[in-house]
This record gives C-alpha cells, sequence and structure tokens, in this order.
C-alpha cells in the first residue's frame, strides 16, 4: 500500500495527476486525501477517529496524518450543513 492509494490525484493507470513520481512510502509534499478513497461507500464514515485510526493503521503520520485529520473533520462539518430528505 502507498499513500497514493488515499489521494486524490491518484488515477486508476497508477500515475499522479499533478506529474509527480509515485513515492515507495507513505509520505507525499502533494498529498490530497480524499473521503471516497477511506470509505467506498459514503454511508460508511461513522467520525473521524474513524478515518484517522485507519489512516494510522496504514502507516501514515506527520504532515499526511494531519491533512487526513483535517478532510475528515471537514467531512463531519460537510454533512452537518446537509439538508436532510423529508419527501
Amino acid at each position: 500500500m502507498i499513500v497514493c492509494d488515499f489521494c486524490q490525484q491518484y488515477r486508476e493507470n497508477g500515475a499522479c495527476a499533478l506529474g509527480l513520481k509515485i513515492p515507495k512510502g507513505m509520505s507525499c509534499r502533494d498529498f490530497s486525501p480524499g473521503i471516497e478513497k477511506f470509505c467506498s461507500n459514503p454511508n460508511d464514515f461513522v467520525d473521524p477517529k474513524q478515518i484517522v485510526q485507519m489512516a494510522t493503521y496504514f502507516g501514515m503520520k506527520g504532515t499526511e496524518l494531519k491533512k487526513v485529520r483535517l478532510m475528515a473533520s471537514g467531512e463531519v462539518n460537510a454533512r452537518a450543513l446537509e439538508i436532510p430528505n423529508t419527501v
């Protein structure tokens, strides 16, 4: 597993959309995590701790883990703003 597996810039053909060299470890200066990379079904997302725990399990630390924390808390905020479907 590589950090790119959780990045929005990683393409199905195995290339980086930013043109960066694919790192062998779990660090990348332009890492941009996406919730859909951690939870294939958006309803599986429970809380930010769940995502941070997954990232830690896969070996993320430092800046990459901080970006995951921000992404997960942003997802909570986005869901809080959603208007429930009452129809």
